[in-house]
């Protein structure tokens, strides 16, 4: 029995999997069409459906708006009720109907006529009073719904799904939308904590460890000990940062004794990151070279000069 439900299971997911696949294979000129139509909106995206398909419209729209294109969700149901008042030239519309002839779609095809609204259709129905209506047409390609009876919709709101994604991810690449653009949208959680600047979450100012390469150890190691970070930069006469000392080097070089320098004890060229990189990227950097603080430098022309320090424990957890 368990058998049995695990391969029905896979085989819903299989089947899926392949219907994606067609999809993939059936993108074409409208499709670039509705690319230029989204990025080139003067105005936002409005997203519409109803049932099933609002609330893949819904998400669709909010994957739009965290990207870069200004997009909101129309109820197809609540339009016809007043909510078309949120519609305006300059406007651009994504309209989902897997038949393209649900009743409520009329009016609000011909409200977007009348104010100039081009319409995106996706519907798999190719024929239908949508397509007719459409600027450009999205075609699902006819696959049958999965599951017992074939009856809930399924396999069609996954591609519909799938290519909403595949229209907002290549409207946010063909406008250069980066992550520090998307961190922007993204303040809260740990998403947003990751795609904050480095000198959001840096040690800067008095907690700075530093000190000169002609400091005595014993010096160097009370302001480390002071400031608490397992870690002190080594800096010249011009305060360019030339080396770094950490715990681990103190454990190292401990049975040497303290009647040296910094220079001597300390690892030139440690790794470094910029102000305004983002957390995420300091992460790497973290696990790629297992280590646990960071300088956060600013590049004069001469050298790097040390502005904080970014501590693991300061960051969220990585993904």
């Amino acid at each position: 029995m368990a058998e049995d439900v695990l391969e029905f299971g896979r085989s819903v997911l299989h089947d899926e999997a392949r219907a994606l696949d067609a999809l993939a294979d059936s993108l074409d000129g409208p499709f670039e069409q509705a690319i230029r139509l989204i990025r080139d909106c003067p105005g936002k995206l409005i997203v519409s459906g109803l049932g099933k398909s609002g609330h893949v419209a819904r998400k669709i729209a909010a994957t739009f708006a965290s990207t870069g294109t200004t997009a909101t969700f129309l109820h197809l149901a609540e339009a016809i009720h007043g909510d078309l008042g949120m519609a305006a030239k300059g406007d651009v519309a994504i309209l989902i109907s897997q038949s393209g002839e649900t009743a409520e779609l009329e009016p609000v095809i011909d409200h977007f006529a009348r104010v100039g609204i081009p319409i995106v259709a996706i519907t798999g129905n190719s024929g239908s009073m949508l397509a007719e209506a459409a600027a450009v047409t999205l075609a699902l390609p006819h696959w049958p719904e999965v599951g017992p009876e074939a009856v809930a919709p399924t396999t069609s709101t996954t591609m519909t799904l799938a290519l909403g994604d595949a229209l907002a991810m290549t409207v946010m690449r063909q406008k250069g939308f980066t992550r520090t653009d998307f961190g922007r949208l993204h303040p809260g959680g740990a998403l947003g904590a990751r795609l904050k600047p480095v000198s959001r979450l840096m040690h800067s100012g008095e907690a700075l460890p530093l000190a000169r390469a002609d400091s005595s150890m014993h010096d160097t190691i009370v302001e480390m000990s002071a400031k608490r970070l397992g870690i002190i930069g080594v800096v010249d006469d011009d305060g360019h940062l030339i080396g770094a000392i950490t715990d681990g080097d103190l454990r190292r070089h401990m049975e040497e004794g303290l009647d040296h320098s910094a220079a001597e004890f300390m690892t030139r060229s440690p790794k470094t990151i910029a102000p305004d990189a983002l957390v995420d990227d300091a992460l790497t950097l973290f696990e790629e070279y297992r280590i646990t603080a960071l300088f956060v430098v600013e590049e004069d022309g001469r050298g790097k000069r040390p502005v904080g320090v970014l501590h693991i424990h300061d960051c969220p957890a990585p993904r």
